[in-house]
């Protein structure tokens, strides 16, 4: 199979309501359709996630973050768009997106990827795909694939065949706060 067809099987499972393990911008990702409200309950669930905690969201497209995040300062831009390292934005309002996702404020958590494979499967999809770390609640989140518990393996409904082999060191991205006001919190540097 090659990367196309990988990507196209995947995405194929999200469009049908699955779940996708897969390699994203940072580390290995549960993933599916973020505008799917029982999938997103799956992730969960697999997870063991206390659904009080939001899980955020992978865009492939300034216009795709506009179209769930709103309104987007030109300010936060700039820092994604310089920024050596992922950037993940959590934005006063998310729209278009299962209700699991936002914050109790109505806040989502969003970042704009520029890693090739996810945002191949942003694009298939037309819309944002859920980035979660492929570990269960509380355990440390995998460098690797051949870190992942296998139960985590085999919830999933597809399982990427990219990056399989890949041990290249990542590290977790920056995460900020988008304020009301136009200031910037940063939660995670």
């Amino acid at each position: 199979m090659n990367i196309s067809e990988d990507i196209n099987a995947a995405v194929a499972v999200m469009k049908e309501g699955g779940i996708i393990l897969y390699p994203t911008d940072t580390v290995w990702g549960l993933g599916c359709d973020a505008r799917n409200p029982s999938a997103v309950a799956r992730i969960f669930e697999v997870k063991r996630r206390a659904d009080s905690k939001a899980l955020i969201s992978l865009v492939s497209s300034e216009d795709m973050l506009r179209c769930h995040a709103g309104e987007v300062p030109d300010g936060i831009l700039d820092m994604v768009r310089g920024s050596e390292r992922p950037v993940t934005v959590v934005f006063p309002h998310g729209t278009d997106v299962a209700p699991a996702l936002l914050g109790e404020d109505g806040s989502i958590g969003m970042r704009l990827t520029r890693e090739a494979y996810s945002a191949a499967l942003c694009e298939g999809l037309g819309g944002p795909v859920v980035s979660t770390s492929a570990n269960i609640s509380g355990n440390p989140a995998p460098a690797f694939f051949d870190g992942i518990d296998p139960e985590i393996v085999a919830a999933a409904d597809y399982v990427a065949l990219y990056r399989r082999d890949d041990h290249t060191p990542s590290r977790p991205s920056r995460v900020v706060k988008a304020e009301p006001d136009g200031s910037v919190t940063v939660l995670r540097p």
